[in-house]
């Protein structure tokens, strides 16, 4: 169907998701293969049981706000198309403080008709578009600036088209602290491409708790998780990630931003 999946092409040029690394031996075809969702694609960790990374767009001219879809009755699940055990599903959020993140924001995808953004919405809940947070690491998220970096961007004047295309996920460290058999990931990533006053733009982000967890460290939960502007060069040693299509598309400056910058408020950023 046209309105499935990722559209490399919703900015005009081509602007493929990011490269991981080539497979393992052995790794299931299935979990290689990215999956399509109303208006989101992504790509599963063979190892994980989490998403690798998630790609979508956002049009919005044709957003509506949140609370005009409901979500009554939806049900986080696991995706019929990968074995259970490829995913991270209810048991691990049982009885604790773990929250249930959307890595592509649900408020994000429900543009296009009405049938579009309700069934986008009901994709937004499958289990693989969503990684176990602690619940102040969501409320972060939510609330913080790392939950408004696309409002900021759709109420840029000169914001061509109202459109964005966005690629994000967890970073999947290989220190990350273990947890009824998945490694709870301390860190999430996001890349913001846009085209302002027609010139193609684009802002990385690392959701972390200070500029030690950008150097490798680990975490405690308990401290507060801060939003870092980052180079593109650090975001993929941080993920293991490449943006070749990115770098192609965008010119090199805007990759390379002084930082890292924390962000306090999303509109110091110099979109």
């Amino acid at each position: 169907m046209a309105d499935l999946g990722y559209d490399p092409r919703f900015l005009d040029t081509d602007l493929a998701p990011p490269q991981a690394p080539g497979s393992a031996p052995g790794e299931d075809p299935a979990l290689a293969a990215p999956l399509d969702y109303v208006h989101f694609t992504l790509r599963m960790h063979p190892e994980r049981r989490l998403a690798w990374w998630v790609a979508w767009n956002v049009d919005g001219l044709r957003l509506f706000p949140s609370d005009s879809i409901s979500r009554s009755g939806e049900r986080f699940r696991l995706d019929p198309r990968l074995p259970d055990d490829a995913q991270t599903g209810e048991e691990v959020y049982a009885d604790n403080d773990l929250d249930r993140g959307h890595v592509a924001r649900r408020s994000d995808l429900l543009w296009g008709t009405i049938d579009e953004a309700r069934r986008a919405s009901s994709a937004s809940f499958f289990f693989t578009n969503i990684t176990p947070q602690h619940q102040d690491f969501n409320q972060s998220g939510r609330g913080g600036v790392w939950g408004l970096l696309e409002n900021a961007v759709l109420a840029l004047e000169g914001l061509d088209d109202r459109r964005l295309s966005l690629f994000a996920g967890p970073v999947l460290s290989a220190d990350d602290p273990p947890y009824r058999g998945v490694q709870l990931p301390v860190e999430h990533w996001k890349v913001v491409v846009y085209r302002l006053d027609g010139r193609l733009r684009a802002k990385a982000f690392v959701l972390t708790q200070d500029l030690d967890g950008l150097e490798g460290a680990v975490p405690d939960f308990l401290d507060d998780f801060d939003t870092w502007l980052v180079p593109l060069d650090l975001l993929e040693e941080r993920t293991g990630l490449t943006f070749p299509s990115l770098r192609d598309a965008v010119e090199p400056e805007e990759l390379r931003p002084a930082g890292p910058v924390l962000v306090t408020d999303a509109e110091q950023v110099d979109w």
